[in-house]
């Protein structure tokens, strides 16, 4: 009785709202947006433990700056996924196929994967070998990047393009929850020890993995089979490339161009937040309580806020408010690294403005990348585009502690927060003149713009 009285209420606060809005609402309480939470949350875990975690448990045990920079290369892994992309579109594991199906069996594969590198890292010491950790985390990252492959693919398959939008917050939602769960293991390391959190995250990934047992495999009507070996080429490798090509014509670099600089600052930034914090004299568990139970619902209000309003005002305006915003927000972190009170407080202010403009600008930046690509390579195409945005942020980051070192925090992060300006005037040519495909639109979306 409560229920229906709940939906009852739910449908007449919709029924009071405008169609446009209406519709953009209901979208979000469809079954599969709820398996694609899920889905974000196992695509989001095992990058926060090689992206963040791993850089405070290393700076905990006094190893140099650089060293964790340099650890930060680890995630190229996410970068060079474009390579066995076409793998993971075309080829089926025989063993897992007949019951699971092309992505859910590769999904499946790649989380116990996760699991084995989440492992590996918790039977290490970085004190005492850092090699050891340093396979661990290959680990982790190569399967956690074939996960992402087969997690985008399954979104972009499941959805037709005009929910795209919507589909990507819910990714971003359930990716932010796996940053509360990330989170959880600075206050289980400040209890215990940071073997046991590892240990811990991946037993949380063994239980999520489950859904995939229980979601919809996409239909692959729109595929077809490589015969030869010459086809096998043409299809995974030369024509979703040339699509591009062929779609945006002189506009190809200039949008590659966008999609390799829109996340820059955030990417820079990124290896070194935790080791700032650690400077300036936050414990575990005042980390562990911003990022848990604080920091991912700005990103979530940010996501959802991204997903609707895009829909409603376009994806190129969107694309240039959340550029904005990550400068603006990343620039908080100069004031933080001026700070020499350890105040929660001002841990809150700071993670939350940089996450609400992280929310939003990867929610858009998402659907952004997801209209570029053709359903019949939606793997490998975004891939492709994906390791185009992480290649320089990635590459860079290698450097930073290095930077940090050099250049001291507060000259660190302004620079960082420098580098999103050229996706802001990008962003803006294109709007302004570009042809609609390389604004993302395409024929059928026209009437909703």
């Amino acid at each position: 009785m409560n229920h229906a009285r709940s939906s009852f209420k739910i449908s007449r606060i919709l029924s009071r709202l405008p169609s446009e809005w209406r519709d953009a609402i209901s979208t979000y309480f469809q079954p599969k947006m709820l398996a694609m939470m899920s889905l974000g949350f196992a695509s989001g875990l095992p990058f926060m433990l090689i992206y963040s975690e791993l850089a405070f448990w290393m700076k905990k045990e006094s190893i140099d700056l650089s060293v964790i920079g340099f650890f930060s290369w680890i995630g190229l892994a996410y970068t060079f996924k474009v390579f066995w992309a076409p793998l993971v579109d075309r080829i089926k594991l025989p063993s897992l196929l007949g019951v699971l199906g092309q992505r859910r069996s590769w999904m499946l594969l790649a989380v116990i994967g996760t699991i084995t590198g989440m492992l590996m890292i918790a039977s290490s010491d970085p004190s005492e070998n850092l090699s050891r950790l340093a396979l661990g985390a290959v680990v982790l990252a190569i399967f956690g990047a074939t996960l992402d492959i087969s997690v985008d693919a399954w979104r972009i398959e499941a959805a037709p393009n005009n929910e795209q939008a919507n589909m990507a917050a819910t990714y971003v939602l359930g990716y932010r929850l796996a940053i509360i769960a990330a989170g959880l293991s600075y206050i289980i390391a400040g209890q215990f020890n940071w073997n046991i959190a590892y240990v811990f995250m991946a037993g949380i990934m063994a239980l999520n993995g489950c859904v995939i047992f229980f979601i919809k495999e996409p239909s692959r009507e729109n595929r077809r089979k490589a015969l030869t070996l010459s086809d096998a080429v043409k299809e995974n490798v030369v024509a979703p490339f040339f699509s591009f090509v062929g779609r945006l014509g002189l506009w190809t670099p200039i949008v590659f161009l966008l999609v390799a600089t829109y996340l820059i600052s955030d990417k820079t930034m990124g290896p070194m937040a935790k080791p700032l914090y650690q400077h300036i004299g936050y414990t575990e568990t005042q980390i562990g309580l911003v990022s848990s139970f604080f920091g991912p619902w700005p990103v979530v209000l940010g996501g959802f806020l991204g997903g609707l309003i895009s829909i409603r005002f376009g994806l190129m305006r969107c694309l240039i408010i959340g550029s904005t915003l990550m400068v603006l927000t990343n620039g908080a972190f100069v004031w933080l690294a001026t700070i020499s009170d350890p105040k929660t407080l001002y841990l809150f202010v700071t993670v939350g403005a940089d996450n609400l403009a992280a929310g939003f600008a990867a929610t858009v930046f998402i659907a952004y990348l997801s209209s570029l690509t053709e359903l019949r390579f939606a793997a490998t195409q975004y891939a492709f585009l994906s390791s185009m945005f992480n290649l320089i942020g990635k590459t860079l980051s290698g450097f930073t502690g290095l930077m940090a070192n050099k250049m001291g925090f507060e000259t660190f992060f302004l620079f960082s927060a420098c580098l999103g300006i050229p996706a802001i005037i990008l962003t803006v040519i294109i709007m302004i003149f570009g042809p609609d495909v390389a604004k993302g639109i395409r024929k059928d979306d026209k009437a909703q713009l």
